[in-house]
């Protein structure tokens, strides 16, 4: 970088104005930091939905100060940013932090009926260890089926066209934390939003992964059929996150043609001008037509091993992958020399930079910043070229190809 660095990581005058946006960030956890968002230097948050208690907040944060699609076509001219405030892009999904509180009632023995299933019964099948203390079981929420949540969902992604799908995914680490209503009483935590695990004890039992599954595939089926892209959370289960998703894809990967055989079909297309010789699967299906994996996949402060990267970005993949970053989980601990091993090898185009923080306001601005700038380091970018790659990454991510091509004709 050419810009001088203090100790902190931060940079004296700092380009702003260039324009961040922030990929992943979870600020109705603190809703009463809506009043924050006008006042922010960040362009855009795109903000995450978690768990039942913050789904209406999202889409209240949206209302506020949502993006329009008029304001979407004048965000970028020339390549550069126009002055315009903070705007949301909102997120609606289920954690899997959360994925207990959902039942599967895709099999019900009578079609059109919503399958019921006991409360105790439900908890002790998806749960390991299963539990057997009765007043544990006793505490935990009637599970919701899982129907109902797609359907309240897809209402959502209807009512906000630009509405992504997440945070979603799979996680082999975490541990359900203890109900306890105390914690709701507590004054050091009034402030948050309920239903989260700050301050609470954590149990020793964990989501079975094939529950977790199950929820997710569900959620990318509808990203996919209504053509959203995703942000996917996966902690200690890479392999089987690669899996899951790749499942949704099969039978729709594109044909990768070697170049003896691409040499061939350039002669044989000087030969034929009048034929299609792309020999794509995915480019022989109409664009329009709903799939049952989302068209681009975010995967935040992602964590995975360089090695991994090449089944992601491998060109027989018919989506779109991205990879985001944040202080707060990638460069926070000890792992932050993997991190920036798997940064230097992810193509320019599918970087993106996310706060992952709680609360909208300055803070929030503080970690965008520090990873923006880190990410400039790592990559050797300058913070004009670096900043200008991000905002158009996050662009493609957000809105699609067509987006950034279309702007970019207009540089």
């Amino acid at each position: 970088m050419d810009q001088d660095q203090e100790e902190d990581g931060k940079v004296e005058d700092f380009p702003w104005h260039l324009g961040l946006f922030d990929a992943h960030c979870h600020p109705t956890d603190h809703a009463l930091s809506i009043t924050s968002i006008p006042m922010m230097k960040a362009k855009a948050l795109t903000i995450m939905a978690s768990r039942a208690q913050d789904q209406h907040l999202v889409a209240e944060f949206a209302d506020a100060h949502g993006l329009t699609g008029s304001m979407a076509s004048n965000l970028f001219k020339g390549g550069m940013l126009t002055g315009v405030q903070c705007q949301i892009i909102p997120s609606f999904g289920w954690h899997p932090w959360f994925s207990h509180q959902i039942y599967d009632d895709s099999v019900s023995h009578s079609p059109g009926r919503v399958k019921i299933v006991h409360k105790l019964d439900h908890y002790k099948a998806i749960m390991i260890p299963s539990p057997c203390d009765p007043e544990f079981l006793r505490k935990l929420p009637d599970p919701r089926p899982l129907s109902e949540f797609i359907a309240q969902t897809r209402l959502y992604l209807e009512k906000y066209p630009f509405a992504l799908v997440g945070e979603i995914g799979i996680d082999r680490a975490f541990r359900i934390p203890e109900i306890s209503s105390e914690f709701d009483r507590d004054e050091k935590w009034s402030a948050l939003t309920p239903g989260g695990r700050e301050g609470k004890r954590l149990t020793p039992y964990q989501v079975h992964m094939d529950h977790q599954k199950k929820l997710l595939t569900a959620q990318l089926h509808l990203a996919g059929e209504l053509s959203r892209p995703v942000s996917v959370h996966g902690v200690a289960a890479h392999g089987a996150l690669f899996e899951t998703l790749r499942e949704t894809w099969r039978g729709y990967e594109k044909i990768v043609i070697s170049k003896r055989l691409r040499k061939r079909s350039a002669s044989a297309a000087h030969s034929h001008p009048d034929e299609d010789n792309t020999g794509s699967k995915g480019e022989l299906l109409d664009a329009r037509v709903a799939k049952p994996f989302p068209p681009r996949i975010c995967l935040h402060s992602y964590s995975g091993p360089p090695g991994l990267l090449k089944q992601y970005l491998h060109p027989s993949v018919p989506t779109t992958i991205f990879f985001s970053f944040s202080e707060l989980v990638n460069f926070s601990s000890a792992g932050s020399s993997k991190a920036v091993d798997v940064i230097k090898v992810i193509p320019d185009d599918r970087l993106l930079a996310e706060s992952d923080f709680h609360c909208a306001g300055p803070q929030m601005d503080d970690f965008l910043e520090r990873v923006v700038s880190r990410l400039c380091q790592i990559k050797k970018w300058s913070l004009l070229k670096g900043i200008q790659q991000l905002a158009s990454n996050w662009a493609h991510f957000v809105f699609g190809e067509d987006f950034v091509g279309d702007n970019d004709s207009k540089a």
